[in-house]
């Protein structure tokens, strides 16, 4: 293994720690409010989300388990997506971020705990999705790319049978529960931004699908929907 691999992989385990165990934790640690049940349940869904699904991808697709852990040294990245993949991550940063500091200046009411709770099954069927997605797509790569050194083709199993891009719009069903979870209304500002980012890499990568995956066209054509039932 080389210096540079060893800074690479070590740069990946810093960036997967703080985005998977530190980014959850962040209502607990800025709010300082330490019996904030929603909170400690946002964080646990996000990190027992992660691991489990990792798991249980390890034995079923260890393949997208090293595509995924080598994000960063993929040379045949979409440029586009080499702007949006970071704005993806940098919103899924600000949504515990802002949900925090509105906890800790109190700058939203209390909402109803029925409300919570409802936003609360939303937010798990939302990752119940975009984890089937992730189970279901040996392909699923946190980058926008053709794999050709891995056979990419066409995935309609699964969430596929109904949506083109399943998996992002769990994290978008489970992006917008988050602020009635935690009731921090101005958290959805982020929620609508990284929505509107989402859209554009859903658009993107989709017309990039249709032109350079072979078999993608007819699956489009069959499998109306990209992001949204009924609408887009």
């Amino acid at each position: 293994m080389t210096d540079a691999t060893r800074i690479l992989s070590l740069r990946t385990i810093v960036l997967l720690l703080f985005f998977i165990v530190l980014v959850p934790m962040l209502p607990v640690l800025i709010s300082r409010r330490w019996g904030w049940w929603e909170a400690w349940v946002y964080a646990a869904v996000g990190i027992l989300g992660f691991a489990g699904s990792r798991l249980l991808a390890a034995r079923r697709n260890p393949g997208v388990i090293r595509e995924r852990a080598r994000f960063l040294d993929h040379e045949n990245t979409e440029p586009w997506d080499k702007v949006l993949a970071p704005l993806v991550g940098l919103g899924g940063l600000l949504i515990p971020l802002v949900a925090g500091l509105d906890a800790l200046h109190g700058w939203s009411p209390a909402l109803p705990l029925a409300v919570r709770l409802i936003a609360l099954f939303v937010m798990l069927f939302g990752y119940w999705l975009a984890v089937y997605a992730f189970l279901a797509n040996r392909f699923f790569s946190g980058i926008v790319r053709i794999q050709t050194e891995r056979d990419h083709q066409v995935v309609s199993s699964g969430p596929y049978r109904w949506l083109r891009h399943p998996g992002y719009t769990g994290s978008l069903v489970a992006y917008f529960a988050t602020p009635l979870l935690l009731a921090t209304l101005w958290a959805f500002i982020p929620v609508l931004l990284l929505a509107l980012v989402l859209a554009l890499r859903t658009a993107l990568e989709d017309r990039t699908l249709q032109q350079r995956l072979a078999g993608y066209e007819e699956y489009a054509a069959r499998v109306r929907y990209r992001l949204v039932p009924g609408i887009w």
